[in-house]
C-alpha cells in the first residue's frame, strides 16, 4: 500500500504486525464469513486481546495501553482491509462504546467493565436506535426509571449492530420525562438478564458476519451501579460518539485502499486487445479518481485524530472526516467493480461485498444527509433545528 501519510516507527511497527495478521488469519476466511452471516470465533477475539490490540486507546489502570486514537486507527484500517468481521472487536473497544465508559464512566465502572474486554472476552455493543428514532435519535422512548438501588428499561431498540452477538450492551434510554435530549442517558445491560429478548438477525445489505437485531426490554432491572451517564447527559455522550465516528471512517477507509488495492493488481495483469488494460487512459484516470479520493479521505481522519490524542475528536472534524470517508468507500468500491468487469460482480474478487458494506458505514453513526447538516450547523456556529416549532434538534 502506497500512501500520502507518515506514520512514526512505532505505528510502522504496528501496522506491519496488524497486516501480517490479517493476511495470514483472517484473509482466509473473510469470504465465508460473509456468505455464512458468521461472527468472529470467541478464539479470535480473544487472540485480538492478547496481542494487544483491544485495550489500545484504554486506559492502563484498566489493562489498556493508553496509546492515542490515531494508532488504534492504524490497526483498525489494516484488519478492515480484509475483513469487518475480524475488525468489528477492535472498534467497538477502541472507537467505540468501551470509550464512552472510559471517559464518561465512575472508577469503579471502569474497573468492572473494560478488564473483560481488554482480554477479548467480552464485547460492548451499542444501542441508539428505535422504531422512531433513527437520524431523530433525541425522538427514543425507550424509558428507565430508578427503583432505590437498581433500574428499571422497558422499550425497543433497532439496528444494533452486535445484537444477540455482543455480551454487553450501552443502552440510550429515556431516563426522566425531559424532553428531547434533556432526559436522556446511558445504562449497560448484560445480555442475559432476564427480561431482554432479541429479535431474529436481519437480512442485511451488507455487514455479513457483524449482526444485527432489534432488542426488546420487559422490565428489565440492572444495578443503578450500571448507569453510565445520567438524565441529561447526551450532549456528553455524543461528544464521545465522535470518536465512533472516526472508527466508522476509518473502515470506510479501509474499503477504499483495499479496492483500490485490488483494482491495481486487476489492471496491471488483466489483458484485453493484447494489452494490459492499466495502458488505456480511462482505466488510468479510475485510478487516479481512486487515489486522490483515498488520500483525501485518510488526511481528514489523520487530522482529526492527531488533534483528538487520547479524546475526543472536535465534532467538526469528525464530521468532514466521516462524510468525505462514507463517500469515497461508496465511490471507489464502485469504480472497483467497473475495473473489475464482470469479475467484479463476482463474490469471489470481493470488491462487490466491500462496495455492499460501503453503504452500511455511510448509514451507521449518522448518515451523510445529517453530516452535512452537522458540518454546517459546526461551521456557521448556528444550530438548524429539525422540528417545526419546538426548537429542539
Amino acid at each position: 500500500m502506497k500512501s500520502v501519510t507518515s506514520y512514526d516507527q512505532a505505528q510502522l511497527d504496528l501496522q506491519s504486525m496488524v497486516s501480517e495478521l490479517a493476511a495470514d488469519v483472517y484473509a482466509p476466511r473473510a469470504r465465508t464469513w460473509d456468505e455464512q452471516c458468521e461472527p468472529l470465533p470467541p478464539a479470535e477475539r480473544r487472540r485480538l486481546g492478547e496481542l494487544g490490540l483491544l485495550g489500545m486507546t484504554l486506559s492502563e489502570e484498566v489493562g489498556g495501553s493508553g496509546r492515542p486514537l490515531v494508532d488504534a486507527l492504524v490497526a483498525l484500517e489494516e484488519l478492515a482491509k480484509v475483513s469487518p468481521v475480524a475488525a468489528w472487536p477492535v472498534f467497538e473497544a477502541c472507537t467505540g462504546p468501551a470509550r464512552v465508559i472510559d471517559l464518561l464512566g465512575t472508577e469503579e465502572q471502569r474497573t468492572n467493565l473494560l478488564p473483560p474486554v481488554v482480554a477479548g472476552e467480552q464485547t460492548i455493543a451499542v444501542s441508539i436506535s428505535e422504531a422512531e428514532a433513527g437520524s431523530a435519535a433525541t425522538d427514543l422512548s425507550t424509558k428507565a426509571r430508578v427503583e432505590g438501588d437498581v433500574v428499571v428499561i422497558n422499550g425497543a431498540k433497532r439496528w444494533c449492530s452486535g445484537a444477540g452477538h455482543a455480551e454487553q450492551y450501552l443502552v440510550y434510554v429515556r431516563i426522566s420525562d425531559a424532553r428531547g435530549a434533556s432526559g436522556i442517558g446511558a445504562v449497560i445491560v448484560h445480555k442475559d438478564v432476564p427480561g431482554l429478548t432479541f429479535g431474529p438477525q436481519e437480512s442485511l445489505m451488507g455487514f455479513h458476519g457483524i449482526g444485527s437485531a432489534d432488542m426488546f426490554f420487559d422490565d428489565v432491572r440492572v444495578p443503578l451501579s450500571n448507569l453510565i451517564v445520567g438524565a441529561g447527559g447526551f450532549a456528553e455522550l455524543f461528544r464521545v460518539f465522535s470518536i465512533e465516528r472516526l472508527g466508522n471512517a476509518t473502515m470506510a477507509l479501509a474499503i477504499g485502499q483495499a479496492a483500490l488495492d485490488r483494482s491495481v493488481a486487476h489492471v496491471k495483469t488483466r489483458v484485453q486487445f493484447g494489452r494490459p488494460i492499466a495502458d488505456f487512459q480511462l482505466v488510468q484516470g479510475a485510478i487516479a479518481d481512486m487515489v486522490t479520493q483515498v488520500s483525501a479521505a485518510r488526511l481528514l481522519i489523520r487530522a482529526a485524530a492527531e488533534k483528538a490524542g487520547r479524546g475526543a475528536p472536535n465534532a467538526l472534524d469528525a464530521s468532514v472526516a466521516k462524510y468525505s470517508a462514507n463517500l469515497m468507500a461508496k465511490s471507489v468500491s464502485d469504480l472497483a467493480i467497473q475495473l473489475h468487469g464482470g469479475y467484479g460482480y463476482s463474490a469471489e474478487y470481493e470488491v462487490e461485498r466491500m462496495h455492499r458494506d460501503s453503504h452500511g458505514w455511510a448509514l451507521a453513526g449518522g448518515t451523510l444527509n445529517m453530516q452535512r447538516v452537522r458540518i454546517a450547523s459546526e461551521y456557521l456556529a448556528q444550530r438548524f433545528p429539525q422540528r417545526t416549532g419546538t426548537g429542539e434538534s
